[in-house]
């Protein structure tokens, strides 16, 4: 398939399935280092999963970078247990914070102030950040026009053949950069009354708006933001790994022999 079909397919099903869904409302947390922690803490298990996790280190007063500095490596991993890989996933945080410390001072607000392209160089060279990770840093908790590509996003592309499943991360993210850049005004020119409303627990229904979630951000990062957002809904509710439900799918007309 040619560069501009692909491009103009993803752009399609942007608009497709915003109006069907709308708005998404993710990442779902209150501070930058909350999207921090939950962007190493979902790595191999559920969001639900997550949560639970957060949720402790809220009930304990430590959902911040001073209460994962000073904390005991044992009562962390304690703490994010129900997030699956707990001692890798604690050992990983504490090194965020170090690295946070060494060279930001501490501070989220100068690590972000960075430019996208070095940024994301030094994030990749923390141990347990790959491009995911790191890409969802930027984009949910620092704002920086980057999309992130998953397994979802790889599960559809292949499906739809528009790129195989095997494509490179990189390729992957650079394809749906390039299609979605010409769109940063898309969420704003969508009409009231063109989105569908759905009720809490159906497929597509937003989560709740967090603060991260209404946070101020250029119109290109926004659309990176819901193109992902509607992708895990599509992957979570219809495009599921070993048995696809497309019956109901905003995207299931543009299958390839779809009628």
């Amino acid at each position: 398939m040619r560069d501009d079909l692909r491009k103009d397919k993803i752009r399609t099903y942007y608009r497709a399935l915003y109006q069907a869904w709308g708005p998404q409302n993710w990442w779902p947390a209150r501070s930058q280092f909350e999207v921090v922690i939950g962007a190493y803490l979902t790595q191999n298990t559920a969001w639900t999963n997550v949560e639970k996790a957060l949720a402790n280190l809220r009930a304990a007063g430590l959902l911040s970078v001073k209460g994962i500095r000073d904390m005991r490596l044992a009562e962390l991993e304690r703490l994010i247990r129900p997030s699956g890989y707990f001692r890798q996933k604690a050992a990983r945080l504490k090194t965020f914070v170090g690295f946070l410390d060494r060279h930001y001072r501490g501070s989220l607000k100068r690590l972000f102030a960075s430019p996208t392209a070095e940024l994301r160089k030094e994030l990749l060279a923390l141990n347990g950040v790959g491009p995911e990770t790191a890409d969802s840093i930027l984009l949910y908790a620092g704002n920086h026009p980057v999309f992130v590509v998953d397994a979802y996003t790889r599960r559809i592309i292949a499906r739809h053949a528009i790129l195989p499943a095997e494509a490179d991360y990189e390729d992957v993210r650079a394809l749906f950069e390039r299609a979605l850049s010409p769109l940063p005004h898309s969420v704003a020119e969508m009409t009231e009354s063109s989105i569908q409303h759905l009720a809490p627990g159906l497929p597509g229904a937003p989560h709740p708006p967090s603060l991260m979630s209404a946070a101020k951000r250029t119109a290109l990062t926004q659309v990176y933001n819901e193109m992902h957002g509607l992708i895990v809904g599509v992957g979570k509710h219809y495009c599921k790994k070993s048995q696809p439900v497309c019956d109901g799918c905003p995207l299931q007309r543009f299958l390839p022999g779809a009628k």
